[in-house]
């Protein structure tokens, strides 16, 4: 198996040291698996911060890349990575097509964008980069997978979010037949410790638009301890409430905050990826990038000759 691993949250980013970690060297549950002797994992992942930035590519600023060293958790090694000054889809485009190559030689045989700080379901797959990495992999004719962890109230536990993909993982390369520019978008429910006293909970900013927000989080139950059960499942597809706070700059200025949380739908579909997740389930939703309303070519051919 041989993997390209990008995200959007940088490349110093914990969950995607954690998702590189558990897929290279937690072991392996049956021949061929992840972290096999013929596994390889290339991190090509942005430089910093592009959460939100969905299928922005760069065209008139050099994309610039340095070697990274990804400092292992627990008793992880080290590996190395290449950061790249640019968009979560900049980086898959750029390592398919030539740090690939170069580095590795041929074309990855899965690209894996994640694990990304906080949840990407619902019509959050539109503005999500971490998404946009994959439906790029998947652009290129390689299946690719999103994996994202929901935030809750605690501190995140990014290495059993990590062991709790891996085991999706495995069963989706065991038993899976994935097709070349085939997506699919993983997401884990909360995995968090306990705060201490007197330390506010941490509310990730993919997930809360602003710092500043006050989301209503007496529903939040503890995550499970034992694996969750998987649920393929369909996105929910109702809008988000958005809300937003207006200010005024020292020059007198009016300018606006965005203060919503990120998991605020109108409305939650029984039996969808929210509604799933919500209830600590793992969900796995196909996705597809063609949006061609095909039920509808007809009528508009009828109209427009």
């Amino acid at each position: 198996m041989r993997i390209l691993l990008t995200n959007d949250d940088g490349i110093r980013a914990p969950g995607i040291i954690a998702l590189h970690d558990s897929i290279m060297h937690d072991t392996p549950l049956y021949p061929g698996a992840l972290g096999g002797p013929k596994s390889e994992c290339l991190v090509v992942a942005p430089l910093t911060v592009q959460s939100a930035t969905s299928h922005g590519i760069t065209f008139h600023e050099p994309l610039m890349v340095r070697d990274e060293r990804l400092r292992g958790t627990g008793a992880a090694p080290s590996a190395s990575g290449i950061a790249v000054d640019g968009r979560p889809a900049d980086c898959v485009k750029l390592a398919v097509s030539s740090l690939w190559p170069q580095r590795m030689g041929g074309k990855p045989d899965v690209v894996i964008s994640g694990m990304n700080a906080g949840a990407n379901c619902g019509i959050n797959v539109i503005y999500s980069g971490t998404v946009a990495a994959a439906i790029e992999g998947a652009f290129l004719g390689i299946p690719s997978i999103a994996v994202s962890l929901r935030l809750g109230r605690g501190k995140p536990r990014f290495d059993l979010a990590a062991h709790r993909a891996r085991h999706v993982l495995e069963q989706i390369f065991r038993k899976g037949d994935l097709e070349a520019g085939e997506i699919l978008s993983i997401n884990i429910p909360t995995t968090e410790e306990a705060w201490a006293e007197g330390e506010q909970p941490r509310i990730d900013r993919i997930e809360l638009a602003s710092s500043h927000s006050k989301p209503q989080l007496s529903n939040i139950a503890p995550p499970p301890t034992t694996m969750p059960a998987i649920h393929v499942a369909p996105m929910n597809v109702h809008g988000l409430i958005d809300k937003y706070e207006q200010r005024m700059s020292p020059l007198g200025d009016t300018y606006y905050w965005a203060a919503g949380h990120g998991l605020d739908f109108h409305a939650t579909e029984e039996g969808s990826d929210v509604d799933l997740l919500m209830k600590h389930q793992i969900t796995v939703t196909p996705l597809k990038f063609d949006l061609t309303r095909h039920d509808r070519m007809s009528k508009w051919r009828s109209v427009l000759g």
